[in-house]
């Protein structure tokens, strides 16, 4: 009975030391976080481990999390998909839809939001500036020349052509006129008005011509021949060339002299703001102006800048993890880190196993101090 009792406390002994010596040394990974003194001789094992291996646990982790968690490779399986392009151009062409092309806001908002003030004053004065400069510059170019000058030649070369076609209608005209009732009414009012203002002289010779209707009608005749003459239809041609090259040389000053310009420029410059009506325009918002701007970007704009947006971060990707240092940032964290949070991070994800090391121990332990105690007795017995 007394050898069961011996037996029974070796194992006490020995689970309690080895589940004390595990959990010490477990405790020791640790604690202390900060190495101990005795004047200047500073304790063995402090601090603990990872504490005094603490730049090279965070140079570890930067390079596990660079060489085998963030990776390129992660993220073109993860992130850079066909199935992840086509969310993101929906995603995008929504908030399209939504800030800009079916938005409440006026164009007037727009300018507003882009930080310009006062557009449609500045706009109507600068076109009004403008159209007058516009203005005041044809004024002057027409008041400085000849019209030879100032016209196009190529105006005046077809208005020299058509001089043939002005001489035909003149002629047309004159012969219809000529011809017709108002026409034999004229030549008797000048034929009587003739005779009337030569006196006794008018009198005998309407006696000797007879009837003056008779007259009349042989005066409407010989002007009728006289218009068909083809000598008729070149003098009257040469004269209007004539008179074209003398016009031609005229300041054009001459012709328009007198033209009220003034009123003309108010006329244009009220004419330009009213058609143009800045204010009312601007107090329009993009949907009006361009109702099929959703389904237009959707096919045209989107798709294309998703594209080459994926396009070029898959490009870019290697690059851009590189010039993030990723291992640098994580080895900076981890160096900020109080000794507690890492100590708290780690006995967090492994605290039930760390306590199974210490039972472990403790059995380990047991069955020592048990075994002990059979050796021991039994050399006893020998």
């Amino acid at each position: 009975m007394s050898f069961l009792w011996t037996l029974l406390f070796m194992a006490l002994i020995g689970a309690l030391i080895g589940g004390f010596t595990n959990h010490l040394a477990i405790k020791m990974l640790f604690r202390p976080h900060e190495a101990k003194y005795i004047g200047k001789w500073r304790l063995p094992f402090t601090p603990g481990l990872i504490p005094k291996r603490r730049d090279e646990l965070a140079v570890q982790l930067g390079r596990t999390v660079t060489n085998y968690l963030v990776t390129p490779d992660m993220f073109r399986k993860r992130l850079l998909t066909p199935d992840m392009e086509v969310k993101a151009e929906a995603f995008v062409q929504r908030k399209i839809e939504e800030y800009v092309l079916h938005s409440d806001k006026t164009l007037n908002d727009w300018i507003h939001d882009a930080g310009a003030t006062e557009m449609v004053m500045k706009t109507e004065q600068k076109i009004v500036e403008t159209v007058d400069a516009r203005l005041q510059h044809m004024k002057r170019t027409l008041t400085s020349g000849t019209i030879e000058e100032i016209v196009p030649i190529a105006w005046q070369e077809q208005a020299k052509e058509r001089i043939p076609t002005i001489t035909d209608y003149i002629l047309q005209k004159a012969e219809l006129y000529v011809d017709s009732y108002e026409g034999k009414v004229m030549f008797q009012k000048l034929i009587n008005d003739f005779l009337e203002s030569k006196g006794t002289f008018g009198g005998m010779l309407n006696m000797f011509f007879g009837d003056s209707n008779s007259l009349v009608e042989k005066v409407q005749r010989e002007a009728l021949k006289f218009i068909k003459a083809p000598g008729t239809t070149d003098l009257i041609t040469s004269i209007i060339e004539k008179e074209f090259v003398k016009l031609q040389k005229r300041p054009l000053d001459e012709l328009i002299g007198g033209f009220d310009w003034d009123g003309l420029f108010t006329t244009i410059q009220a004419y330009v703001q009213k058609e143009l009506a800045i204010q009312t325009r601007l107090d329009k918002t993009i949907q009006d102006y361009w109702p099929e701007g959703s389904a237009w970007t959707a096919v045209n704009v989107t798709p294309k800048l998703m594209e080459f947006a994926f396009m070029q971060a898959e490009k870019q990707l290697d690059v851009s993890l590189k010039k993030l240092k990723l291992d640098e940032i994580v080895k900076e964290q981890v160096d900020t880190f109080p000794v507690a949070v890492l100590e708290d991070l780690v006995l967090g994800i492994s605290r039930r196993e760390f306590k199974m090391i210490t039972v472990l121990g403790a059995l380990l332990g047991g069955i020592i101090g048990i075994v002990q105690g059979l050796i021991v007795f039994f050399t006893t017995i020998n």
